[in-house]
């Protein structure tokens, strides 16, 4: 007789073999190298995770995009910019194309006007270019090309709102790209951004004529804010804000800046200007509700949900209708989000003690204080906001009962999951009660960092010999739900997955509402690389 520990039935079909191991040492499956890539742009801010340090970081999205081809790593810089909304990996990309050789360099010059879309973002991809990580240093001819277009494209008010920062400055790339002025004012803009001296003069090191601009060609928003930075007389000028707030300003001035100010700038410096009494003017606490609540400027802003909820979690000393205007911007910001075309939905929001890490990573001093569990609550509330009818699940080793009202707002509903209890993580814990309960559903949402690894123990090394817990209740589930799928979020950036990719299946990364556009396109017809083949879509 044979053995039956060996030989016992299985419920539905076969779960796969895992074939890794995951950050926290759980059994996992790895993820393809596209998916991988697709993963680590779209989450990947090149700082400290829990389980891992930007360096290691920085090394498996390198390796991810050797494996991958130069077409696809454009598309995927393309999209981490234009879609899931990420500043430093898509320059990454661009820098790693740049040492692929002449296919590379194509790829790069097809993304970057793409992904390289304002200052700050040409200011990373030329102080990761010049680090050298990616194997080339050097501009060349095609890349300082580019560089040089974008230069000289910017309005001339643009190019000296982007002069703010360092390492490089914007006046360092000028000097490196050598962009040709079309007039007097251009020269003049130029040299000043590049801190030249006005006089030309000869160099003393190598003898050379060295060319001056004239500062009466200047534009007039400049001469105005170098006489005011002199005088402190008359109107602040219409400049960047911060380069104002190196000015000593009083009340009256901030109450200016604010009146003007654009609505990221707003939304980030809302306690900066309680401080300044800025808010003791009813006319103005009305002006900066409106434009926080602006439906047309919540939206070109491209702000996430989180980011509004830290807003809102750290101004709590501002007057009631800036938080009330907050709130409708998160309702703005959350409107887009599909009711799927699934008849009974669960969401599996991981509540375990690895979402306590800050949902881009730590590095001194720009460290979020918004952590994984307060991205994956929102998540879960918006779901639930479209989809009345979805049941939310909680859990970490073990399911947390909560009750949450589909009619409360976002930021209410969420906070509600982030006060729940801590654990360890088991990503099967949701589905072993739902089948447990024989549940009838046809999506299921996991949102977590995918660190699962109590549930079938930690694995000293990967031995092929088991599939995870979660695939084997998936499969359960299955079997009583043939014509179910399930979407795994995936919050941190990591490249390992606790459900094999599949037609059913899908493992997705990203902090944007692009997330579920993607689920509801999977949802109406999905295949097993259905990420990569979305990103194709979109970038192409």
């Amino acid at each position: 007789m044979p053995n039956l520990n060996l030989f016992a039935s299985t419920k539905g079909r076969l779960a796969p073999k895992t074939d890794t191991v995951n950050e926290a040492g759980g059994r996992a499956y790895a993820l393809s190298n596209e998916d991988a890539l697709a993963q680590l742009v779209a989450t990947g801010t090149l700082n400290d995770t829990y389980y891992a340090d930007a360096s290691t970081q920085l090394d498996t999205i390198l390796k991810m995009a050797e494996g991958c081809s130069p077409e696809f790593v454009a598309q995927v810089a393309i999209y981490g910019r234009q879609k899931a909304w990420m500043k430093d990996t898509p320059a990454l990309m661009l820098a790693h194309l740049a040492s692929r050789g002449p296919e590379g360099v194509q790829a790069m010059k097809r993304a970057f006007p793409l992904v390289v879309d304002n200052g700050r973002m040409l200011r990373g991809f030329m102080q990761i270019l010049r680090s050298g990580v990616t194997g080339r240093k050097s501009m060349g001819t095609a890349i300082k090309r580019m560089v040089r277009g974008f230069i000289e494209e910017r309005s001339p008010y643009g190019l000296f709102n982007d002069a703010i920062g360092n390492d490089p400055s914007m006046g360092d790339i000028i000097r490196l790209a050598r962009p040709r002025p079309k007039d007097d004012m251009r020269r003049a803009l130029y040299g000043y951004i590049a801190g030249r001296n006005p006089e030309a003069r000869v160099c003393q090191k190598t003898g050379r004529q060295l060319q001056g601009y004239k500062p009466e060609a200047l534009p007039d928003f400049i001469k105005s804010f170098e006489a005011y930075k002199v005088s402190k007389d008359g109107e602040v000028p219409d400049v960047q804000f911060r380069y104002l707030t190196q000015l000593d300003l009083g009340a009256a001035e901030w109450t200016t800046i604010a009146r003007r100010a654009p609505w990221t700038m707003t939304r980030m410096n809302l306690n900066t200007f309680k401080r300044h009494g800025v808010f003791e003017s009813p006319e103005l606490v009305k002006i900066i509700a409106d434009r926080l609540r602006d439906p047309a400027l919540v939206k070109k802003a491209r702000v996430f949900p989180y980011q509004l909820q830290m807003a809102y979690t750290a101004t709590t000393d501002v007057p009631h209708a800036i938080r009330e205007a907050l709130q409708d911007a998160m309702e703005v910001a959350t409107e887009n989000i599909p009711s799927f075309e699934a008849k009974k939905v669960y969401v599996m929001v991981d509540v375990s003690g690895s979402m306590d890490s800050p949902v881009t990573g730590t590095r001194k001093g720009s460290t979020t204080a918004v952590q994984c569990v307060d991205a994956a609550a929102l998540f879960a509330s918006c779901v639930l906001r479209v989809n009345r009818d979805a049941e939310v699940i909680p859990f970490h080793n073990k399911v947390e009962h909560v009750v949450l009202n589909p009619r409360d707002t976002v930021l209410t509903n969420a906070q509600k999951l982030r006060n729940l209890p801590r654990g360890g993580t088991s990503l099967s814990a949701p589905l072993t009660l739902l089948n447990q309960r024989k549940a009838m559903g046809d999506l299921i949402i996991y949102v977590s960092d995918n660190e699962s690894w109590c549930d079938g123990g930690r694995a000293a090394a990967w031995d092929g010999s088991n599939a995870t817990e979660t695939m084997r209740a998936w499969n359960i589930f299955k079997a009583r739900n043939p014509g179910a799928k399930m979407v795994c979020i995936n919050l941190q950036p990591y490249a390992s997955t606790q459900a094999k990719s599949d037609h059913d299946i899908l493992n997705v990364g990203g902090f944007s509402d692009t997330v579920f556009e993607v689920i509801a396109s999977f949802v109406k017809g999905g295949s097993q690389d259905y990420w990569a083949k979305h990103i194709r879509g979109v970038t192409s």
